[in-house]
């Protein structure tokens, strides 16, 4: 017998404005984690904008019994769908709805869910990506639909260090559960808007299960495979 696994990437195209211009979010398939990947659909799993949000910032969270929600939304706004098992397209829910609205408050892009301790931990940006407000904040949750009630922010500027620090991931290192933080800032001094950095810091919980606030640092986190 011969298992096939699949890579499956998705990515968003051209940062579209309206739905007049090409792009959206798609989806790729490979056979390896570094590719190559090919185009699966020939066309945008989603090019429409829905609720206000712009399609792009894609993020796929898959639960216990295998359900593929896909977080998604810029401009101020944030949706969820239902993908398909083979991620051709999007299911409804129960409920007949393809798109659900889940934006919490002061969300502007860049979601991101985990579950710890069945809760689900669901993350995002705020502020200007090109300014010194860019940050992260996070809201709790019994159900992976919310509601989202924010709780704070757990990542911000360090003048000292870096400003512009968002639009983040987070890796589990199930082996000593470790918890990190993946994200990109602008380094200071920095005079050029576009000019970001990839980083990693450690990411830790306190005894009620909130995120405590990350340290910036420059060292980033040492070396740990997974």
């Amino acid at each position: 017998m011969r298992i096939i696994i699949k890579y499956y990437f998705f990515f968003a195209a051209n940062d579209i404005q309206n739905e007049d211009e090409t792009g959206g979010i798609g989806v790729a398939v490979g056979d390896r984690p570094e590719g190559p990947y090919k185009d699966l659909l020939g066309k945008p799993l989603i090019n429409e904008i829905v609720n206000g949000a712009q399609p792009i910032d894609q993020f796929v969270y898959k639960e216990n019994d295998s359900t593929y929600y896909m977080f998604y939304g810029g401009w101020r706004h944030c949706n969820v769908v239902l993908l398909n098992n083979d991620f051709t397209g999007i299911r409804p829910f129960p409920d007949g709805e393809l798109y659900k609205e889940v934006t919490p408050q002061n969300y502007v892009e860049g979601p991101f869910m985990f579950k710890k301790d069945g809760k689900y931990y669901f993350m995002w940006s705020e502020g200007g990506w090109g300014g010194p407000d860019y940050k992260v904040a996070y809201a709790i949750a019994d159900n992976p639909l919310g509601p989202f009630e924010r709780i704070g922010t757990i990542l911000e500027q360090d003048p000292e260090i870096a400003t512009g620090a968002g639009h983040h991931s987070i890796i589990h290192n199930l082996k000593n559960d470790d918890w990190y933080i993946v994200y990109h800032r602008r380094p200071e001094p920095n005079i050029h808007r576009d000019h970001r950095v990839t980083c990693i810091d450690k990411m830790e919980f306190d005894e009620n299960g909130y995120i405590k606030p990350v340290e910036m640092t420059f060292k980033g986190v040492a070396p740990n495979p997974l």
